[in-house]
């Protein structure tokens, strides 16, 4: 494959040496804070203004008159890109690889539950899980004006004011059963310690008194408080049981699939004229989805670690 490349023509030798190149990629690889610019990250006009003043000094002559254009070219060849940021998530949980098999394995027992709710579908669950997570800050936004619905030949989708209104938040609690699909849902003002509870009594009357309920939820403080802790000491022994994921492991809760649908298909442009209605409206779409539930599935396989 080699052979078919065009081999080097003569011409003129290049200017900037390799040496040269070896300092701007060593410069583009630092933050420009950290010589004593107030930016935070490198502009190719500012990274080439601080080449032609420093690197004469450094040795490197050749890039006294750098061009903005060649240091674009030098840091395209080594794929470097020191005006972006890409964001990455370090694991801060030494438990990280323990939790994570936990929850798979709930995963695990899900697939044989169905199994067996296939074959005694007339008797009670033995055991209920629920894949739970709260999505706050949910904003009741109002119009200032109609919206105008699509008009052939003039706009083609609707058509909305820019301006809004604000008509405060609330805070979606939900949890699916991994079982059976249904969705346990409450809308509330806030979702502190107060509002658990009374989610978790709402799942307590959902189920027989002889079915352990199983769930799947974050490290939120409400989940762990003394308020929590006391209501679940009052429950029959193994009632419930709670699987927390490793920290920053939410994304191994099933829930937050149902969270990015719900928001993508209902939540996206919706507009309000009260929280009460805001409220009454994700109760309502969360009825509508229980009427044809949707089994949530953990497709990815366990790992031999796990």
């Amino acid at each position: 494959m080699a052979a078919l490349d065009d081999s080097p023509r003569p011409g003129r030798e290049p200017v900037i040496t390799d040496d040269a190149r070896t300092f701007v990629i060593d410069l583009a690889c630092r933050k420009a804070k950290d010589l004593g610019y107030p930016h935070e990250l490198w502009t190719t006009r500012l990274l080439a203004n601080h080449i032609r003043q420093h690197a004469p000094a450094a040795g490197h002559a050749c890039l006294a008159k750098l061009a903005q254009g060649t240091l674009c070219k030098i840091l395209g060849r080594q794929d470097i890109k020191p005006h972006k940021v890409r964001y990455y998530l370090e694991r801060r949980d030494p438990d990280f690889d323990a939790k994570m098999a936990e929850v798979l394995c709930v995963y695990r027992e899900v697939e044989l539950l169905k199994q067996s709710a296939a074959a005694r579908e007339s008797e009670a669950p033995a055991v209920a899980i629920i894949s739970y997570d709260e999505k706050p800050g949910l904003q009741a936004i109002g119009t200032t004006a109609p919206d105008l619905p699509p008009v052939p030949s003039r706009h083609q989708c609707l058509a909305r004011d820019h301006e809004y209104v604000r008509r405060g938040t609330l805070s979606l609690l939900a949890g699916i059963d991994l079982v059976t699909g249904e969705v346990h849902a409450s809308v509330e003002e806030r979702h502190r310690s107060r509002e658990f509870v009374a989610f978790l009594q709402k799942l307590d009357a959902a189920y027989p008194p002889a079915t352990a309920i199983k769930i799947i939820l974050d490290n939120h403080s409400a989940h762990v408080s003394k308020e929590t802790k006391a209501w679940l000491i009052a429950q029959p022994e193994g009632r419930f049981t709670f699987v927390f994921p490793p920290k920053h492991g939410s994304w191994l809760n099933l829930v937050e699939g149902f969270f990015s649908k719900l928001a993508r298909s209902v939540l996206r442009h919706i507009r309000v004229t009260s929280k009460q209605e805001l409220k009454d409206r994700i109760l309502a779409a969360i009825d509508d989805l229980n009427r044809d539930p949707v089994v949530h599935t953990w497709s990815y396989k366990l790992n031999e670690a796990a």
